[in-house]
């Protein structure tokens, strides 16, 4: 009996294939990084440009593009944290606590969100749905009107799941990431002592 596994380990992809998801994927994002309200990105940069911690909190690929944005951050001088390291300190007024959700659900993401809250920590939230919970919560709110990880069949997007929520914030955090750094007059090079060198 073949299983799915089986199917698509010896399933075969064309280069026709490739070539045409290429150009879904790379249209897809193009389309709706394009549909971001600009003016909510440069809200949450004065937000991470005002002074005390960030903490960045999401579960699942969303937290992993985090992750991402928070070493930037980190090598752009800001004093960042992961919540959930062994290391991360208690989050206190005059913080930024840096979210993701798709849905705007996501448990663990909305209880770090009230946790800051209740703390007098600044929430900047990313969510495709801005009538969520963590929406709700946020002093910075970016919109990205990608589809939610169980809209499936839906015209917004004909990718699995979440992937283009995911992608867009992906681009959405490196625009903010240029953005910051445009606004400074550090040198690469005084970045580069910034990373990482214990790998």
């Amino acid at each position: 009996m073949t299983t799915a596994a089986s199917a698509v380990r010896t399933g075969y992809s064309s280069t026709d294939d490739i070539v045409r998801n290429l150009s879904l994927v790379q249209d897809e994002i193009a389309d709706t990084a394009a549909k971001i309200d600009e003016q909510q990105i440069a809200d949450l940069a004065r937000h991470l440009s005002q002074p005390g911690r960030v903490f960045v909190a999401g579960a699942g690929r969303s937290g992993l593009v985090l992750r991402m944005a928070a070493m930037r951050l980190m090598h752009l001088g800001l004093n960042v944290h992961i919540a959930g390291d062994t290391t991360t300190p208690a989050i206190a007024s005059g913080d930024l606590l840096l979210v993701a959700s798709g849905s705007g659900t996501t448990s663990g993401v909305v209880k770090s969100a009230e946790t800051a809250a209740k703390a007098g920590a600044r929430i900047a939230a990313f969510t495709t749905n801005p009538d969520s919970p963590l929406a709700g919560l946020a002093d910075a709110l970016v919109i990205v009107p990608a589809a939610q990880k169980t809209d499936h069949g839906t015209s917004v997007s004909r990718q699995y799941s979440g992937s283009l929520f995911e992608q867009v914030l992906f681009l959405a955090t490196e625009a903010l990431f240029q953005s910051l750094w445009d606004n400074t007059d550090v040198p690469a090079e005084v970045l580069w002592l910034r990373h990482a060198n214990l790998e």
